[in-house]
């Protein structure tokens, strides 16, 4: 649901490229003085990012990044796709159920992992990197593991991690440190589950 400010005229919408990932382009707008600018936007499909705690140990994923050519230690994350929403379709990615974010927690640790969580808690959910992304990312604590079966996509080359309580979040400060993994860590922290 757009909440264009009254001063702000959108004038039009346009998609330049699409890669099956995402899809980029430009909404252009009369700004409060007059003149229109083109803001740029690439629009990605939401995704989980899963804190799975094991005892006193997180389990984490560490794999190559081609973007920025590094190894990362990272939470386990992926796409939030139609059939973990209840009702069977994301309807556009705005407004997403906590249990589709649960339901995707699940899915993906396990395929990462091997862990399947019995218990999963919806953290939050947020808009991301709002100057340049349209994409939501939902934060999902996940307990009581139980080994299953990994199922890597065909471009997941990833080695699983457990890292200790004691020292976590200065362990996931280290460079590259990213965006996903601080928030996920920092959130599950502030309610009192790490």
């Amino acid at each position: 649901m757009a909440m264009i400010p009254d001063d702000w005229t959108f004038v039009e919408s346009v998609p330049e490229y699409e890669t099956g990932w995402y899809t980029g382009g430009y909404d252009r707008y009369r700004q409060p003085d007059g003149t229109e600018k083109d803001y740029y936007w690439a629009e990605l499909p939401p995704a989980v990012v899963v804190v799975a705690r094991e005892g006193a140990e997180v389990v984490m994923v560490e794999q190559f990044r081609p973007a920025i050519e590094r190894y990362c230690l990272e939470l386990p994350a992926g796409i939030v796709e139609d059939v973990d929403s209840p009702s069977g379709s994301l309807a556009g990615g705005e407004d997403i159920a906590p249990e589709a974010y649960e339901s995707a927690a699940a899915r993906e640790l396990a395929e990462e992992t091997g862990y399947h969580p019995e218990e999963t808690l919806f953290l939050d959910s947020f808009w991301t990197s709002t100057g340049v992304l349209r994409h939501r990312r939902g934060i999902v604590f996940a307990t009581d593991l139980t080994e299953t079966d990994r199922a890597l996509d065909t471009n997941e080359f990833i080695t699983v991690r457990r890292v200790p309580l004691d020292g976590l979040l200065a362990r996931v400060r280290e460079d590259p440190a990213n965006d996903a993994t601080i928030e996920g860590v920092l959130l599950a922290r502030a309610d009192g589950l790490l």
